[in-house]
């Protein structure tokens, strides 16, 4: 007997393959491309200069929704974000003060999550004992960072250290974020391994690079490479190559940032925020101690550099870094159909990053995932 299938049952077959959760994954790369971040960590989050007192918006870290807030003080909060009420967003909600209001009924939560105000009837109840969890907050280098995991362990882990970013003789850096639709090892991947130098033929960031050094130390992967820098036919003439070794340079992947080192003159950090399995929200963080003016050997100093780095960064640095976000996005798309086809992988630094990934996920799994709020 012959049996047909229609177009709609085939794209109904077809909508049914999707790539396989972390407890379902039968490899390292389909486990990687599932895994999340472990919330134990400091996350970027926003620019501080994008909410300014009496304003409330929703911020996400893997699937966690989150209403960040600044109250009139000037403070920020950040609260889980449902009213324990109705369980409506509370970033659809307004400040008042120093506390956030949900938009239905009013209920007003303080910077402890705690229900401090319902302004209708209690039908002769007494005020309920309702919070909501909050999370820590800092700023840092511009950046709003939350810690979204255990709270006790907010002032041990620390938000990472940038001697060259503070004090009143510190560096230019003007940060840069992407949204793209990608899973954040893949990010992870792109930004530290230079096998795709082919990508950037362009903008020549770096070139002919070979991989010197390759190590796993505890939580952080380290890796070298000897390779051209700043070899980009408009971005290289303001390379101080007198003042700055442009031959090699370090890597780190130091969980969850990335960060890079050429000489102690040119630096980076990358700050990764994961939304969900396929969009993740970076920050770029470049700082420079070695440019010069083109076609004149004059150093740039630092008081101008922020200017410099305002124009740099749409007309150079962005666009390099787009061409990354179009990769990523286009590696997410083919796995999301090629799942399950034969891992083809050369580079032993993608091993280790993806190896570590999959390790401080499985050290949250673990632990067991905390109650996002608690309503009494």
């Amino acid at each position: 007997m012959k049996v047909s299938i229609n177009n709609s049952q085939q794209a109904s077959a077809s909508c049914e393959r999707r790539p396989p959760s972390f407890t379902e994954a039968r490899n390292r790369r389909q486990k990687v491309r599932a895994a999340g971040m472990n919330p134990d960590y400091w996350y970027a989050v926003e620019y501080d200069r994008a909410i300014k007192p009496g304003q409330v918006m929703e911020v996400i870290f893997w699937k966690i929704s989150i209403a960040l807030y600044r109250g009139q003080d000037g403070q920020l909060v950040a609260l889980e974000n449902r009213c324990a009420h109705r369980q409506l967003s509370l970033s659809l909600g307004q400040v008042n003060g120093n506390r956030l209001v949900c938009c239905y009924h009013g209920w007003a939560y303080n910077q402890e999550g705690l229900v401090v105000d319902i302004p209708h009837d209690l039908f002769d109840k007494p005020m309920p004992a309702c919070k909501i969890r909050s999370y820590p907050v800092k700023v840092r280098y511009g950046l709003i960072w939350i810690f979204p995991g255990e709270v006790s362990l907010a002032e041990e882990r620390k938000i990472p250290h940038i001697p060259e970013l503070e004090g009143k003789n510190s560096w230019a850096c003007v940060p840069l974020d992407f949204t793209w639709k990608a899973h954040h090892s893949m990010i992870i991947d792109n930004v530290s391994d230079f096998t795709h130098a082919y990508l950037h033929r362009r903008y020549r960031p770096f070139s002919d690079a070979k991989l010197t050094k390759c190590e796993q130390q505890g939580d952080r992967v380290f890796i070298s490479y000897e390779t051209k820098v700043g070899m980009g036919r408009v971005s290289g003439l303001f390379v101080d190559r007198k003042r700055v070794n442009t031959n090699s340079m370090e890597l780190c992947y130091e969980y969850p940032y990335q960060w890079s080192n050429t000489d102690e003159k040119i630096k980076h950090w990358c700050l990764i925020l994961p939304i969900d399995e396929r969009t993740t929200r970076v920050f770029f963080l470049f700082y420079f101690d070695a440019l010069i003016i083109p076609m004149t050997g004059i150093r740039i100093p630092q008081w101008l550099m922020t200017l410099v780095l305002k124009i740099a960064n749409p007309l150079l640095i962005k666009p390099l870094l787009s061409q990354d976000g179009v990769a990523v996005e286009a590696e997410q798309k083919g796995y999301n159909t090629h799942f399950d086809a034969a891992i083809i992988e050369l580079s032993p630094a993608v091993h280790l990053f993806q190896q570590l990934t999959i390790r401080k996920w499985e050290e949250h799994l673990n632990k067991g995932i905390p109650k996002l709020g608690v309503a009494e």
